[in-house]
């Protein structure tokens, strides 16, 4: 499988999923990257190979995975039982365990004041995801001082619902952007 920055590069435009519509819109469309937002630890095996089957580049988001617990059983269990290409999380220790049991990390953050762009950027250099996802995606100015700092794929998600917003994300360093908004999945 391909590096994630090359991915990204690739494939700008990543879906975002939230339920079993948004998971049969995102089967019938051409984008490659899917973020699960959704499930529990009953469903998520299947969820994960329906996406694998159809060609795409899976990241499951742990933390929003009902049943299951964010610790190393926890990362175990999605890497041997479910196996996607990798996962999303707030949290720094479940980056540090799941990156020891060979999946791709994104670290998300939620920027709303100085003081949580401060605590991203040491908590993502203490840990060294293999990207970063910031949310809300239509902070340009955060995502511009982001990539000076950390040096990782920026993935801006959160609030893009335009053709310009997925531009001006881009435009000020991050490599991809993250949407639930369908029309956004096939631009090219």
């Amino acid at each position: 499988m391909y590096e994630l920055e090359e991915i990204l590069v690739e494939n700008p435009v990543v879906a975002a999923i939230r339920n079993s519509e948004d998971l049969q819109r995102v089967i019938e469309s051409n984008v490659l990257i899917v973020f699960i937002l959704y499930g529990s630890i009953v469903d998520i095996k299947n969820t994960c190979e329906q996406l694998k089957n159809s060609g795409k580049v899976v990241f499951v988001h742990l933390d929003m995975i009902e049943g299951l617990k964010g610790d190393i059983k926890g990362i175990e269990f999605i890497k041997e039982y479910v196996n996607p290409y990798g996962i999303i999380t707030t949290k720094t220790t479940n980056i540090k365990y799941a990156k020891n049991v060979g999946l791709y990390t994104i670290q998300r953050i939620f920027i709303i004041d100085s003081l949580s762009l401060e605590t991203g950027i040491k908590n993502i250099l203490t840990v060294s995801p293999d990207a970063v996802e910031v949310m809300p995606g239509v902070a340009s100015k955060i995502i511009n001082s982001l990539e000076q700092k950390i040096h990782l794929p920026i993935i801006a998600g959160g609030l893009i619902q335009t053709k310009k917003e997925v531009m001006e994300s881009i435009a000020a360093g991050a490599m991809a952007i993250s949407t639930t908004c369908y029309d956004l999945w096939d631009l090219k």
